[in-house]
This record gives C-alpha cells, structure tokens and sequence, in this order.
C-alpha cells in the first residue's frame, strides 16, 4: 500500500477505506462525520439506494457511477462505525457475504448440476433462506421481512412468505374480487366511519393491490415509481404548453389544465 493512501492514490477501496478512518478520526475528522451513528447514517442508506434505482430506470449510466459510489460509501460508513465498536469491519462484511453467495450457489460453486431452471433455482434459493432462518432461530413464516422496508415492497414479501405455506387466493380472479370488495368499505368508511377507520381501510387496500400485483408478476415499486414519472412528464407538458401562452397554473384552472393533460397524453400516443 502506498505511504499516504490518501494522496498517493492506493487501490481505490483501501483508499475509500482509510478516507472514512480518517472522517470518523475522534481528533483530527470532521466535526459531522464524527457524531454520526447507524441510527442517523440509515436514512441516507436507504436514499442513496433509491437514487442508484433512479440512475437505472433513468438510462444515465455516468450518474449510476456517482451513485453506486454513494451507496457504497454507506457500507463502508456503518461498517467504521461497528469497527470503532469492536464488532466488525468491511472485510469482515465483504466475506460475510462472499461466503453466503458460495453456500447460496452450490451449483455453480459446489457439485450440483446447473441443469435446471431460473424457477428451479429460485425455490432452491428459497430452502436454502428458509433453512439459515431456522439457524438463527426465526421459527414463524413472516420472521425475518424486515419491519423498515417500504411499506409496498414489504406487503408483498409479507404475501409472498405466507403463499409458500398455502395462504393464498389461487387465482387473479379471487384477487380482484377481493379488491371490490375492500374499494366499497374503503367507500363507507369515507362516509360513516372515523378518520382513523378510514386509515385502516385504505391500507387494507393497498395491501390487496400488492396482492394483486405479485399475482400479475408486476413489481409494484416499480409500476408505482413508472406513474409517477408519467404524472411528472404530462405535468411539465401542461405547464409547458401554458407558458407558451404565457401563463403559469396558478393562472389557469382545472377545465383548462385537464384539456392540456388530454393533448400531452394525446401527443404521447401518437409517439409510440
């Protein structure tokens, strides 16, 4: 290794290494870095993660590298802080899972046959999952779906936990009956019923819609992430089209806004 790995350039993760050994250095680091815990270190974590998910879906290769260096940067950020506790280090970390990849994958590590299918080894995967839970002691079906994972994606890890051992609809049918019927008690719950029924009703329907789409094959996340895009591109399309005019939206209003909406859309199709 280099004499400074800082300034004479070591290999790029011993240098990210000794950057944050010397971030967190209790004398010399930064005032911030210093106070930092896994506590206030999660939720930059779990942002970095969703912009690394948003360079993808975005197609921007170059911003992925910054940003898979972000996300990288909190591995090595908690994994300081469990060093400075006595616990861990990255490299403890980095062959923790090295190792789990290698048992994961006997057949490409170990003597079984790679002869079978993506599905096959995906249920494979699953008893291989299902066997370290028993080892750690995590008895129940649903142990282990980690309680701070968006809510959506944690409704169907739920969902899909409890269709392994028979708790499920068997058909998309079932699915979508199921969600009429929880639309019309979300319905009377608007009506009739307290803020905090009404709540409850609207999550119970939201879970059916990740019901709904795990039975479609659809990824939720993904399919809410692709609205959310689109809600945002048509938006700037109306408040486009109304500078042209040159006005803004507070200077329009719905009926006009919504004729907009209709064209933006409108044009879209025409693009596909």
């Amino acid at each position: 290794m280099p004499q400074d790995p800082i300034h004479d350039k070591a290999p790029g993760m011993e240098r990210l290494l000794e950057v944050m050994r010397r971030l967190r250095d209790p004398n010399d680091g930064c005032p911030w870095d210093i106070e930092q815990t896994f506590d206030t270190i999660a939720p930059y974590t779990i942002e970095e993660a969703y912009e690394v998910a948003d360079a993808i879906e975005r197609r921007d290769w170059d911003d992925l590298k910054g940003e898979l260096g972000d996300l990288l940067l909190q591995t090595v950020y908690h994994t300081a802080i469990s060093a400075e506790m006595g616990l861990y280090d990255f490299h403890d970390v980095a062959e923790g899972i090295a190792q789990k990849m290698i048992d994961r994958h006997p057949h490409v590590f170990g003597d079984e046959s790679r002869d079978k299918s993506a599905e096959q080894q995906t249920r494979d995967w699953e008893t291989v999952k299902a066997r370290e839970r028993a080892q750690k002691a995590q008895k129940g079906t649903l142990d282990g779906v980690a309680v701070g994972l968006p809510a959506l994606l944690r409704a169907e890890k739920l969902q899909k936990r409890a269709a392994r051992v028979g708790f499920d609809w068997p058909s998309t049918d079932n699915v979508i009956d199921k969600l009429t019927e929880e639309a019309a008690e979300l319905v009377e719950a608007r009506d009739q019923l307290t803020e905090a029924e009404q709540v409850e009703e609207f999550g119970d329907l939201l879970f059916v819609m990740a019901n709904l789409a795990r039975h479609m094959g659809i990824d939720p996340e993904a399919a809410l992430r692709g609205a959310n895009a689109k809600f945002t591109r048509r938006f700037e399309g109306i408040e486009a089209r109304l500078a042209a005019m040159g006005k803004r939206p507070e200077d329009s209003d719905l009926e006009e806004m919504d004729a907009l909406w209709d064209a933006v859309k409108a044009e879209e199709k025409l693009k596909k």
